[in-house]
Formats: C-alpha cells, sequence, structure tokens
C-alpha cells in the first residue's frame, strides 16, 4: 500500500477533533462492512456508524473501518426518503470483521434470495453476519438463524413470526450468537457498535465514545426495547396491569371479560370501571385495539391474505375484521396493504 493510499485512507477514516482518550489499537483495523437495503431505516444505520468515527477520532487512530455496499451498487433510498451513495456492489467476498445487512421498512419485499444467498456465504467464510432493525429477514432466508439467539424492530416481529413461524426472535436491544449479531434498530445500533468497540478496544474507549455521542445510559443486551408496560398506558394501578398482560398474550383467543376480572381477583364491574378511568375503554376496547395494530403490521409487511391476518388477529371473519380496520384507520385493509400504509 503506496503512503498515499494510507493518507487517503486515514482522512476518510480519522476525523479530527479536540477530545482525546489514549488506546491500545489491534494488529489492523476492524472492518465493519454495511448493505443497504431498499428503505433501510436511517436512524440504525447512522447509529451504527457514528461510533465507530467517534472512536476512531478520539483516539487519532484508524481502529475501525467500514465500507457501505448495496446488492446492485447504485445508491440507496432510505425510508426517510434520502438516498446514500454506497461504495459500490456487494463484493465476491467482504474482509475480514462483521457484515451487516441494514433493514427497514416492508422488509420481507425488500430484502432478495440473491443477497440472502450472499451473506451465507460470507457467514461459511468465517465473517461475523448481523442485523439492523429488520434485516434479520435477510439472515432468515439465508437459513442461519435456527437455534440462534436474535432480534429485530419490535414493529416487525408478529411479521417475521408469521413469515418464519419456526424461529423465535427476542424482543431485547442486540443479541450476540458466536458469529451472527443482530439489534433492534433506532439507537440500539449504537449500543451494539458500543459492545463492540469495547471487545475490540477496552471499555475506556468505549465510554469515552458513550461521552461524545451524548449517550448518558450503557443498556444491556437483554434489556427490552420498548418502555414498561406502566410507562405505555400512564398507570401503576396493578389491576390494570395484570388485565393487561392478560389480554395481551390472548389476541387470537376470545377473551371474555369475566374471566379476566376472574384472573386479577376482581369484579367485571370493577374492571370496567378501572379500564375506563384509567385508560378511557373498555377491557374490549382494549383488546380490538391491540388486534387491530397487529393486524396492520401483518398488512405491511405480509403476504398474508386479508382472511389469514383477520383469522390470526382473533377476528371471527375477514368482514369483520375490515369493518374495525376501516373504523380505526379510515382506509380498508386491502387499500392500506396496496399502498403500502395510510
Amino acid at each position: 500500500m503506496s503512503d498515499a493510499t494510507e493518507e487517503d485512507r486515514s482522512r476518510r477514516y480519522v476525523a479530527r477533533g479536540v477530545a482525546q482518550v489514549d488506546a491500545t489499537a489491534p494488529a489492523a483495523p476492524v472492518v465493519l462492512s454495511f448493505v443497504l437495503t431498499p428503505g433501510f431505516t436511517m436512524l440504525a444505520f447512522t447509529s451504527a456508524v457514528e461510533p465507530l468515527r467517534v472512536a476512531n477520532q478520539l483516539t487519532g487512530r484508524r481502529l475501525f473501518e467500514w465500507h457501505v455496499w448495496s446488492e446492485g451498487g447504485t445508491p440507496v433510498t432510505g425510508s426517510n426518503g434520502l438516498s446514500v451513495i454506497v461504495d459500490g456492489p456487494i463484493p465476491k467476498d467482504t474482509q475480514p470483521g462483521y457484515v451487516l445487512i441494514c433493514g427497514g421498512v416492508e422488509p420481507d419485499t425488500n430484502t432478495s434470495q440473491a443477497l440472502a444467498d450472499w451473506i451465507r456465504s460470507q457467514w461459511r467464510r468465517g465473517r461475523t453476519v448481523g442485523s439492523l432493525c429488520s434485516g434479520a429477514y435477510t439472515l432468515a432466508r439465508a437459513g442461519i438463524l435456527g437455534g440462534r439467539r436474535f432480534t429485530l424492530h419490535w414493529e416487525n416481529i408478529a411479521g417475521f413470526c408469521q413469515v418464519y413461524p419456526q424461529l423465535e426472535p427476542l424482543r431485547r436491544l442486540y443479541c450476540m450468537d458466536d458469529r451472527i449479531v443482530t439489534c433492534a434498530g433506532g439507537v440500539a445500533g449504537a449500543e451494539m457498535v458500543l459492545k463492540i468497540i469495547s471487545d475490540h478496544v477496552g471499555p475506556v474507549v468505549a465510554q469515552a465514545v458513550m461521552d461524545m455521542c451524548l449517550l448518558t445510559q450503557n443498556r444491556r443486551a437483554e434489556d427490552d426495547q420498548v418502555a414498561s408496560l406502566a410507562s405505555r398506558l400512564g398507570t401503576r394501578n396493578p389491576h390494570i396491569l395484570a388485565a393487561a398482560v392478560y389480554i395481551e398474550s390472548r389476541l387470537e383467543e376470545e377473551v371474555q371479560v369475566a374471566e379476566c376480572a376472574e384472573h386479577i381477583g376482581v369484579t367485571s364491574r370493577q374492571l370496567q370501571r378501572l379500564f375506563r378511568e384509567k385508560l378511557g375503554m373498555t377491557p374490549k376496547e382494549y383488546l380490538t385495539t391491540l388486534r387491530l395494530r397487529k393486524g396492520r403490521g401483518l398488512l405491511a409487511e405480509t403476504n398474508l391474505s386479508v382472511l389469514e391476518i383477520a383469522l390470526s388477529c382473533g377476528f371471527s371473519s375477514a368482514a369483520h375484521f375490515a369493518r374495525s380496520f376501516r373504523r380505526k384507520y379510515g382506509v380498508s385493509p386491502t387499500k392500506f396493504s396496496h399502498f403500502g400504509g395510510a
């Protein structure tokens, strides 16, 4: 490698900054290759890349390198409408290191069998492969998630389980299982990469990167992706929380208010009153809201028919589901699915 080439590489990967931290550099830069799929989530992608840039900037060393590919080598438009110019098409073989698929909206549609075959070949060549956000769809299609701990964004889990019922994603921020690493997307991309930084150059640098990125809390990999049920519902009433757990675990069943009330130790009248006072709806309305939310996700991310989705969400018929869906979202399930959302 010529001095000019080395200088160019340092200029690309090591930005100047004021803050500084000492670090012992690995024998060679750790390489992370990102593959962008159509509709990828920009937040997940940038959250994963920026800590690498900051680590190099703080130490003044090329500790990490990153490359950005797309399947065809053309710019890729993210879910926010912005396009990213890539380094080129996915190479036949990547440099040793990490290879991460960046997913986003409509993940089952926006990944190809060719990309799945390619990521499987990288894994077989000894690379650590993984995903951001809904990129786990590609890993699943590649057939390498069986028996592994993995995750993807909570919004995508219901649809994923319909497409791949034999696989069980975890609702964790990120998972690292041997040579497969996955994260839920969003800022969890930063948290997974901070773990990679800590593993390769130590916790002191990782903490300094956290400080530069204004991340004040080092969440654990096994932490849940969303706020607690109490936070989401805006109440800590134990009867409401117990009833919500009971209802959420039975979306496909015929839930009876009396059975729910008996399960948590109150009367049906008390349960109805608590839901109206604390949540502004009845238990049945809460159940319907959850079912419709699940149905909306399946319409957006799977090729299941309206009838199949209706039955999987606990509705007695496609017509019942369609009427409830239109009343809630102002559009029929068919139109919502055809236009990719509303």
